[in-house]
């Protein structure tokens, strides 16, 4: 037991001065911007009290932090709890069977509970009974200060004390689960309360936000990056998209001089023009503005989104992408191409065109999934794309062509005798093909040699009609039994 005990206590006090270490750090960088905000709830029986300087909040929090040191041990337990490896026998102490574990690891420890302090003293701050205006001062700037890089605790536990200061309630105390479904375990028919679906802006939590937003914005690009992800999160909050400012934000952002940064912003397009087709819009086109490789490459990736939700309106950017040196964004752009069947056929099957005769390999190659449907809508391939990608000798295509001939041969012998001609006629080589066709099935190589010589028949295959929905329910239904006995009967499950 004292074996246990001293454990404990070497790695308790080891994490206590470093978490010490880390508020005197984070309070001094949380200060820099003075005076901070005011607090979103106050007790209008107590007057507010403004912190005399930022060495007095330093001091006051480092007060607290010894004063309370009950709770320090309780989340430190919580913590170790949580982060330790799992282990068979839950009886035994993880500060003795993983002292050397925990030993090498008290920094993220550290970082893990002066963010889980930092929630207990916004909690406070906001609570509606008894507001504690000591700590929201302490906890505003303890969040500035800790918000140093997109990576660890910042993004999320950052972002969700960010929130909580938006919508004036303490961290955790709501709700916001979509409503429960009879596909879902917690479903219960019979309930009558309804579940908070969404938050509420509170006017002066929008003011201590948009401060500390700022503060991220006018500081270097680590901060930046993280206020970007903030943002991202912050998307899916429509509440707080419109207070806090977000799209003028990222409008400034988007030609920060960190590309990492715009980078990330073209991860935000997607929502935000879910929120704002307009302003979504006015944020791409600013990024697509920007020369920089690695935005160029960032727009490429989010290409088909913009598709959907942008439609026609999409159509310059990949035009402007279509025209890039970079291999990497000809790739993406090539393959994103198969989108545009859904925005305009015709501009669909010229790009297919254009781009079969493309210089780069990779570019080619992307396209072959696009036949199949491009064979559905032009069954005479009128534009001869067959033909012209086989001849291009790249022997990745013609594999994949060779596998779309075969299934169109087992499908429609028309379609395939049509398609076979237009190859001989070009002086295209089929003799991997024919290989292929007799490994399948002996003979049918021979069979349709001699129909393209006019010596026999042309061979025939039992076409195989496609069922085509015509999006309408039937007026009636089969019984279950019914179905599972017709399911059986073409199965041959049937005795």
């Amino acid at each position: 037991m004292m074996t246990m005990n001293k454990s404990r206590s070497e790695i308790s006090q080891v994490v206590f001065e470093k978490v010490a270490t880390l508020l005197v750090e984070a309070l001094e960088r949380g200060t820099k911007s003075w005076p901070l905000p005011s607090p979103p709830i106050i007790d209008t029986d107590f007057p507010v009290i403004q912190p005399i300087s930022p060495q007095d909040l330093i001091e006051q929090g480092l007060g607290l932090l010894s004063a309370d040191r009950g709770m320090f041990e309780y989340k430190l337990n919580s913590i170790v709890d949580l982060v330790v490896p799992h282990r068979m026998n839950l009886t035994d102490d993880p500060y003795l069977v993983h002292q050397k574990w925990l030993g090498k690891r008290t920094n993220m420890v550290a970082e893990r509970l002066i963010f889980s302090i930092n929630t207990e003293w916004l909690a406070s701050a906001l609570d509606p009974n008894a507001p504690d205006t000591t700590r929201w001062w302490l906890s505003i700037a303890l969040l500035n200060g800790l918000s140093i890089g997109p990576f660890g605790q910042p993004i999320h536990q950052g972002y969700h004390l960010l929130e909580s200061i938006a919508i004036g309630e303490r961290p955790g105390s709501w709700h916001t689960q979509p409503r429960a479904g009879p596909h879902q375990v917690d479903w219960d028919p019979n309930a009558v309360v309804p579940r908070i679906m969404g938050v509420t802006a509170h006017e002066f939590g929008i003011e201590a936000g948009k401060w500390l937003l700022q503060e991220l914005e006018t500081s270097n690009a680590e901060r930046r990056r993280l206020l970007v992800e903030w943002i991202r999160l912050l998307m899916e909050r429509p509440e707080l998209v419109g207070p806090l400012g977000l799209f003028e934000i990222l409008a400034r952002l988007c030609e920060d001089m960190d590309v990492q940064v715009a980078v990330q912003i073209s991860r935000c397009l997607a929502k935000a023009i879910d929120y704002d087709k307009t302003s979504g819009h006015e944020l791409a086109k600013l990024l697509m503005q920007r020369n920089e490789l690695m935005i160029r490459r960032a727009m490429a990736d989010v290409l088909t989104r913009l598709f959907r939700r942008l439609g026609d309106d999409a159509l310059p950017f990949y035009y402007q992408l279509k025209e890039d040196s970079d291999p990497d964004i000809l790739a993406v752009v090539s393959t994103t191409s198969a989108d545009l069947r859904f925005l305009n056929g015709n501009i669909w099957v010229e790009n297919l065109v254009e781009l079969s005769k493309h210089d780069l390999p990779v570019v080619r190659r992307n396209l072959v999934p696009s036949l199949r449907e491009y064979f559905v809508r032009f069954p005479d391939d009128r534009h001869k794309l067959l033909p012209v990608m086989w001849q291009d000798g790249d022997e990745v295509v013609r594999t994949r062509m060779r596998e779309l001939l075969i299934k169109m041969s087992d499908i429609s012998s028309t379609q395939f005798s049509s398609r076979i001609t237009d190859l001989e006629q070009y002086g295209c080589d089929l003799s991997a093909l024919w290989r292929l066709m007799d490994a399948r099935c002996e003979g049918s190589a021979q069979a349709w040699k001699d129909w393209l010589s006019g010596e026999a028949d042309m061979p025939r295959t039992t076409e195989t009609l496609l069922h085509v929905s015509t999006m309408e329910a039937p007026e009636t239904l089969p019984k279950l039994t019914e179905a599972l006995e017709t399911l059986d009967k073409e199965l041959d499950f049937d005795d």
